[in-house]
């Protein structure tokens, strides 16, 4: 079974020159889905981590199956003003605006290493702010897993860059 094959592209979304990887079609499938989160915990054995974070809100569906298997704490990295409690935030750039990402203050106690999860990366805009809030919160990245890397926008070079170790399960050209 590819994948590959169970990802929806649409022209033109979320606007004009945008070609949108629709996860959809894969998590509707269950034996996509069931290989999908088997393939990311294979992956995940590469990175020596406490904890699992996740970027709102496609990376929720993928992070919070691997953290049940796995029996790892979950955090959830959000939008401005969707969490209750105290906050710390990171403003960054879309490849389509701006945006702010937030976690709370209680998520991550001083060194835990977290592996963050996401469907897709693409400029690598929001994983970048998302290591930045781990490491506002005292923890260390211990790695990026994505379900899919549309390759040539250079998001996970840039996190390579950075130092951060990046794991993909699927690629793409981003146009």
């Amino acid at each position: 079974m590819n994948l590959k094959d169970y990802i929806r592209s649409i022209k033109d979304y979320p606007k004009k020159g945008i070609l949108f990887r629709d996860i959809t079609t894969l998590i509707k499938n269950e034996k996509a889905f069931s290989k999908c989160i088997d393939e990311i915990i294979e992956r995940s054995k590469k990175f020596n981590f406490e904890k699992i974070a996740a970027i709102e809100s496609r990376g929720f569906v993928f992070a919070s199956a691997v953290s049940y298997l796995l029996k790892k704490p979950f955090i959830l990295l959000r939008k401005k003003n969707k969490l209750p409690a105290e906050t710390h935030s990171v403003e960054f750039e879309l490849e389509y605006g701006k945006a702010v990402m937030e976690i709370h203050k209680d998520s991550i106690n001083e060194n835990d290493k977290i592996l963050l999860i996401d469907d897709l990366i693409a400029t690598g805009g929001t994983a970048h702010a998302a290591a930045k809030l781990v490491e506002i919160s005292k923890g260390k990245v211990a790695g990026f897993i994505f379900v899919i890397n549309l390759f040539d926008l250079g998001g996970c070079d840039s996190l390579i860059k950075k130092g951060h170790k990046v794991e993909n399960l699927i690629e793409f050209p981003g146009h």
